[in-house]
């Protein structure tokens, strides 16, 4: 499928809406100059689009397979992995220390959304490596990050995550898996553990396992979890795989999508592991790795969601039908038009979204600036579940802007709306993202809210002149945005709060995205300024029903009976 890089629009969003600039001006990220950060972008939007894009296709007809035991995967991953590995691009954001390039996570950021556009499925893969590096550069010991970082930032090697048990999904501290010490500093983990991505591969020297497990005095729930490498190799001293661990992959999941990347059930039965931070730990590193992934998740969405836009406005393009002016084309149409824009109006507020989440990371490494890391905190969930439901709503849309046709297979408009649904699920699904944004990200009465909240209005007055109505739009949406979030900050009882919580988020990332249009707007672009135009018109005032959810509370939520239900 061809796959074209928005390089254009990630460099207008650095260089005008999100503050990439404040991240460059850091002596930690001062090397990342415009000229280094746009040969970056060229250069992996070129293996995206000659390299990974044309594997999209071969990835689900070809699914990956379990062979006596081996993951064999689809035609074409091993080279493209070899084109990810090769170039630099799994350990971007890694401590030169330990082979990385110590670039900003916003330059990363913006590569894995090339790569998740291009081929979803591969692009899992180095994802989980890029979380697993993070969660080891900051829980694991000076041996096992000599040991292990270098092959993970090469790509010799691959990264997991082993949290799901099939009575354990997101109740992680239901987990039963095993951690036994065998006397040696080294521990015996034997369990069960499903839904992993990625679990093995034919095409790297080995496969790191980071499981979640139980040590015999750890507590029940989650202050009782312990985190471990389990490699699928035994590595000696100098990093050479040895012998092969007690863990086989039991067999791969048929899925709805993502048929190219293998997602397993494991089984450990006494398989040799390493303790990664402290006993009964294991949540603090895992989260790690697990706030990593949702960024990267977010990303994915809206990776797979400019797939299915490019996809469907070429259809659009070519698409004879009806009386349309102009063209001829179903693009005159003004259903498809509307559609369309759309699409590429809500694809944009979700990748500024996530750039200001990333630019807030970046600048949490390089200050240690507390509010920086607040705000980073703040967006993440906003970020995941923003991020994967554009993803989902404009694969849906894509499909039906080809009509009949993207109900066939052979289109390939339906493999992106099949790929992408998982993603508001894996890695804390969206409701429990909305539920941690009013509950836990908003212990400190709501701070980081009402900061963004102010920048938004601040936004807004600095717009009136030039352009008043979606200008005053904007900053009425921030209001009553602000508002709701007064209300839900004093609702003692979290009930109230978690029964609108999944509309206020929705509402949030939507005042965000008139924010980021209409900032967009400002920067002189005439093409830009019809979509803020269009998204603030059109799209934002969404934001007024959703709070009016938000407001209502529990009360009748919970008085509907489990009967009322079946009835």
């Amino acid at each position: 499928m061809p796959y074209r890089a928005p390089v254009s629009d990630y460099q207008f969003l650095m260089d005008h809406v999100t503050g990439f600039a404040d991240v460059t001006a850091t002596p930690r990220f001062a090397e990342a100059t415009p000229d280094m950060t746009a040969a970056i972008l060229s250069e992996a939007a070129k293996m995206c689009e000659e390299v990974l894009a044309p594997m999209q296709r071969a990835g689900d007809l070809h699914p990956a397979h379990l062979d006596n035991g081996v993951v064999r995967t689809s035609p074409g991953f091993a080279d493209g992995y070899k084109a990810i590995a090769t170039g630099g691009w799994i350990g971007m954001s890694a401590s030169p220390e330990n082979g990385g390039l110590g670039l900003p996570m916003t330059l990363t950021t913006l590569v894995n959304e090339m790569m998740s556009g291009a081929c979803l499925a591969l692009q899992l893969n180095p994802l989980m490596s890029q979380g697993q590096i993070e969660a080891l550069e900051h829980h694991a010991s000076d041996a096992i990050k000599a040991l292990y970082l270098p092959k993970l930032i090469s790509g010799e090697w691959c990264g997991t995550m082993n949290l799901t048990e099939p009575q354990a999904g997101s109740d992680v501290g239901a987990l039963r898996t095993k951690a036994e010490p065998n006397g040696d500093g080294t521990y015996a983990i034997t369990g069960q553990k499903i839904y992993i991505s990625w679990a093995d591969n034919d095409f790297t020297e080995n496969v790191c396992h980071l499981v979640l497990a139980r040590l015999p005095d750890g507590v029940p729930g989650t202050k009782g979890i312990s985190l471990f490498m389990v490699p699928k190799l035994i590595p000696d001293a100098d990093g050479t795989p040895g012998k092969r661990n007690d863990l086989r992959v039991v067999s791969l999941e048929h899925k709805m999508g993502l048929h190219g990347s293998p997602t397993a059930v494991m089984e450990y039965s006494g398989a040799t592991g390493w303790l990664i931070g402290p006993e009964h730990g294991g949540m603090a590193a895992m989260f790690t790795m697990m706030n990593n992934a949702r960024l990267g998740v977010g990303v994915q969405g809206i990776g797979v969601a400019e797939g299915a836009y490019q996809h469907a406005l070429a259809y659009a393009q070519d698409r004879k039908q009806g009386k349309a002016p102009g063209t001829g084309a179903i693009i005159e149409h003004a259903d498809v038009r509307r559609m369309l824009t759309t699409m590429k109006a809500d694809i944009y507020a979700a990748r500024a979204i996530a750039l200001m989440n990333a630019v807030a990371i970046d600048m949490t490494s390089a200050t240690g600036d507390a509010g920086w890391k607040a705000r980073a905190a703040f967006l993440t969930p906003i970020t995941k579940a923003f991020g994967t439901d554009v993803g989902i709503d404009v694969a849906n849309t894509g499909v039906q802007v080809h009509g009949g046709m993207g109900f066939i297979e052979e289109t390939g408009a339906a493999q992106y709306a099949r790929d992408v649904r998982v993603t508001a699920i894996y890695e804390g699904t969206n409701g429990i993202q909305a539920m941690d944004l009013v509950a836990r990200k908003m212990m400190d009465s709501g701070e980081a809210a009402f900061r963004l909240l102010e920048e938004i209005e601040q936004g807004a007055e600095a717009a009136r002149a030039a352009h008043p109505a979606l200008a005053e739009a904007v900053w009425q949406a921030a209001e009553t945005l602000r508002e709701t979030t007064e209300w839900l900050v004093g609702q003692s009882d979290l009930n109230q709060r978690f029964a609108g919580a999944v509309p206020y988020l929705r509402a949030f990332a939507r005042v965000l995205g008139g924010h980021v249009h209409l900032s967009s707007a400002m920067a002189g672009d005439a093409a830009r300024a019809r979509l803020a135009t269009f998204y603030i018109k059109r799209l934002l005032p969404e934001h007024a029903g959703l709070l009016v959810h938000v407001r209502e509370g529990a009360d009748d939520l919970l008085a509907i009976s489990n009967d009322d239900l079946a009835a």
